[in-house]
């Protein structure tokens, strides 16, 4: 993971070139006319896992409906893992193993799309709050294209060999839905996969296009909490008080300065402070002030360094504040940085431009949102995560003309263009399956 850039291209481009030479094959003509035939009960089942989300670690319904459809096809199926989590496992002669997978939670966000198929569901999260619920990141796109990736391959095993191993993952959107399943035994309870890919839906795309990038494709994403400590006091004689909300103000623009001048420029990396608290009211100086931070970063390196880095600057600062206490830095470690093998990606590029056309498959910047899907690659597999277009060409095509985007992922307004979006989540997942799992490969 530590290779340069060039090298990365160089392996990109020589994988690429190897897979192309021998033509990217179509969808065969069958598993094509299948997708058609299809397509109303995937639409089906998209609109009742749209009504009807689940928070992370309480998705019992949609692991359920999911277990069902599965087993139904003939996979061996096993629930419960890691909390809420599906494995479904087709076995089909000899060959190596891949896995397909999808989350399977929502968000705590009321959705305000006005689609006659809404979610209008309340839940209790984790704090025992109601809150509303709904998929505004698009994960049942990727559930209904799942099954319908799923049915594809059960119905055309004459086509392909080895050991299709499915996964609906719990908790995505907290990013440890994927580490509770390792813990759980998701690569020694079952076969461990040679290759793992998953899909998700872009707000940055047209619908229908797929987007790669190789080597490091998602950042990092790290919580840190820091509590400063001041001696509070009244608002009119500051002169006898420590504060701490003018040491937080401080403490924010320094941290800037550790992307601006400590760091290469060449190595991306965000610090967002996302949360100020401290304080009563106007004229009282409080005695202490909590921030909360997100760090997003892609090298192992870089992160280690800019996480050490905060931890100095923070009590450099209390210290020439003359603060009474050193401050209090607590770091929650996130998600890895998701790592597309280079060599994997150029093979299912090939691929989906077999099934979709190369006018259909655009290289796409990396991104410095999180995705637990990290683990499995981390884990010792080589692993790929892909984006597919999922915004109406000419609606992005307008916003972008005015300097803008239309709502993406997270938003209560976020509703992909389903039937262009779905089709090329499937077609890509089945080629890409198709081509890890052709017969007479080891």
């Amino acid at each position: 993971m530590k290779s340069s850039t060039r090298l990365l291209q160089h392996l990109f481009l020589a994988a690429a070139s190897f897979a192309g030479a021998a033509h990217a094959a179509a969808l065969p003509p069958q598993v094509a006319a299948q997708l058609d035939k299809d397509y109303p009960a995937v639409e089906a089942l998209y609109q009742h896992l749209h009504r009807n989300p689940e928070l992370a670690f309480a998705e019992h319904e949609t692991a359920k409906t999911l277990a069902e459809r599965v087993k139904a096809l003939g996979f061996e199926v096993t629930t419960g893992v890691g909390g809420t989590g599906v494995v479904a496992i087709l076995k089909n002669g000899a060959g190596p193993t891949a896995m397909l997978r999808t989350e399977i939670d929502g968000l705590p966000v009321q959705e305000k799309t006005g689609l006659p198929f809404a979610s209008t569901k309340t839940v209790k999260n984790a704090a025992g709050e109601t809150v509303a619920t709904m998929h505004a990141c698009g994960h049942d796109v990727h559930m209904s294209a799942w099954y319908a990736t799923a049915k594809l391959m059960a119905e055309n095993r004459k086509l392909w060999s080895g050991t299709l191993m499915l996964v609906g993952q719990p908790a995505e959107e907290p990013l440890t839905g994927s580490a509770a399943m390792l813990k759980d035994g998701l690569f020694t309870r079952f076969p461990k996969p040679d290759y793992a890919l998953s899909m998700h839906d872009e707000g940055t795309l047209p619908a229908g296009t797929v987007g790669y990038h190789a080597g490091h494709f998602r950042a990092s994403a790290d919580t840190v909490t820091i509590t400063l400590f001041g001696q509070g006091g009244h608002g009119a004689t500051p002169q006898e008080t420590r504060d701490p909300v003018v040491l937080s103000a401080r403490v924010v623009m320094a941290l800037q300065t550790l992307i601006s001048r400590e760091n290469n420029p060449a190595d991306p990396v965000v610090i967002t402070v996302g949360s100020i608290h401290g304080g009563t009211q106007a004229n009282i100086v409080p005695d202490q002030v909590k921030l909360q931070l997100t760090v997003r970063t892609f090298k192992p390196e870089v992160r280690q360094r800019v996480l050490a880095s905060i931890q100095r600057e923070v009590k450099g600062e209390a210290m020439a504040a003359g603060m009474p206490k050193e401050p209090l830095v607590e770091i929650k470690a996130g998600a890895d940085s998701v790592y597309n093998d280079p060599e994997l990606t150029a093979r299912a590029v090939t691929a989906i431009q077999g099934a979709l056309g190369a006018d259909k498959v655009v290289e796409m910047p990396a991104k410095m949102t999180s995705e637990d899907f990290a683990n499995y690659g981390q884990a010792g597999v080589k692993a790929i995560l892909l984006h597919v277009g999922a915004v109406e060409p000419g609606k992005l095509a307008a916003a972008r003309a005015a300097g803008k985007y239309p709502p993406g992922t997270h938003s209560p307004q976020w509703a992909p263009d389903f039937k262009p979006t779905v089709r090329s989540f499937i077609a890509a997942e089945t080629a890409i399956l198709l081509d890890l799992l052709k017969p007479g490969q080891k």
